[in-house]
């Protein structure tokens, strides 16, 4: 069976979050937030599933929250891409009908783009070798996938390890190269209401942004076109070498990269520790008049926080609304917000992704 879900019921649970941001915001006299749909199905480019075994046979499984020992079987999962959609049953087939590639495989993780382009993990209790690359390589062929072996810590990757998205954004398509393993947005589309809205926010500049969180540069290669230069600091070194290859793939040449964290970037910037991975980058050089963070669900630490403010103008995309209004207590007192938005990059659910434009007072 598949996840039951009431598409009829969307537009209700939107309206749910749009009022529940309003309310979060209305103490910062915010403007109304424009919303961002979501597609009702289909929406998702990402998924997982636990295997099931019942009478030596696996199913898809998933389960109620905080109840692991009464599996849901899934043959079909709505809220899935239609490629992961089209992945599942085959792949589960193959994985049946030969033991090279389904012993004792217990977790089947997908990924895919708007693109097409679909990367699939199998997770094992036990060690996979070359006889595992020569059956993976076979069947990633015949489903026209990239395939991944994961076993005890251990990665095997008789392809790549990525997938290769397109995105159109403002007139422009952009390609991304998206990690097995690392962060994503797992909404396409809602993503690229994000990249446009953002665009359209900070308008075009003469002078630099500064982006904290960065990722694999997502939001870094359209805003590129907004300012005249831009630095971008990301922690993980996986994404990091997406970011490089992203920039370089889009042919990207005014954004300088830098692997620090965020309290490291405060730290430099003003001027109370040096660090080796700024060697040869002249940070005096830059004119920061906006700063955009897109931080993980606890929101901005205090040291940044503080670090923000000191900026014109402040693009702030949340995945924590609570975080956020928590923030905006402190930036609101330097800083107005003059534009808001919600993202329904979660559909079905109480999460939201929403995003303020602060300029200063």
């Amino acid at each position: 069976m598949g996840l039951q879900f009431d598409p009829t019921n969307y537009q209700a649970q939107l309206d749910e979050k749009h009022e529940r941001l309003t309310k979060l915001l209305a103490p910062f006299d915010a403007p109304a937030p424009v919303v961002f749909s979501s597609p009702s199905e289909h929406f998702r480019l990402r998924a997982e599933f636990r295997l099931w075994y019942e009478n030596g046979q696996p199913y898809y499984a998933m389960f109620e929250e905080g109840d692991k020992r009464k599996p849901v079987f899934i043959d079909q999962l709505p809220i899935a891409s239609e490629r992961i959609n089209a992945l599942m049953g085959p792949l589960l087939e193959a994985c049946k009908s030969d033991p090279v590639l389904g012993r004792k495989l217990f977790q089947v993780e997908f990924l895919t783009t708007l693109s097409g382009d679909a990367l699939v993990s199998l997770c094992y209790h036990r060690p996979i070798d070359e006889q595992w690359d020569a059956a993976a390589s076979r069947l990633a062929t015949t489903l026209d996938v990239q395939l991944i072996g994961r076993s005890r810590g251990r990665k095997r990757v008789p392809g790549r390890s990525h997938v290769l998205e397109e995105l159109e954004v403002a007139g422009r398509t952009w390609r991304y190269q998206q990690e097995e393993g690392s962060f994503t947005q797992p909404n396409g589309q809602v993503n690229r209401h994000m990249l446009e809205w953002a665009m359209d926010a900070v308008g075009d500049n003469s002078d630099d942004l500064l982006e904290l969180y960065c990722g694999n540069g997502n939001f870094t290669l359209p805003l590129s076109t907004r300012f005249r230069r831009v630095m971008a600091t990301e922690l993980s070194k996986s994404s990091v070498r997406s970011a490089i290859e992203n920039l370089e793939m889009n042919g990207v040449s005014n954004v300088t990269l830098v692997r620090l964290a965020s309290e490291e970037v405060t730290q430099a910037l003003t001027g109370v520790r040096e660090f080796r991975r700024l060697q040869g980058i002249d940070l005096s050089g830059f004119d920061f008049g906006t700063v955009f963070v897109d931080p993980p669900r606890a929101g901005l630490d205090p040291a940044t926080l503080e670090l923000v403010q000191r900026y014109q103008r402040i693009l702030y995309i949340s995945c924590n609304p609570d975080t956020l209004a928590s923030n905006l207590e402190i930036l609101n007192q330097t800083h107005r917000i003059t534009r808001c938005a919600l993202f329904d990059q979660f559909p079905y659910t109480h999460h939201m992704e929403s995003g303020v434009l602060l300029e200063r007072r």
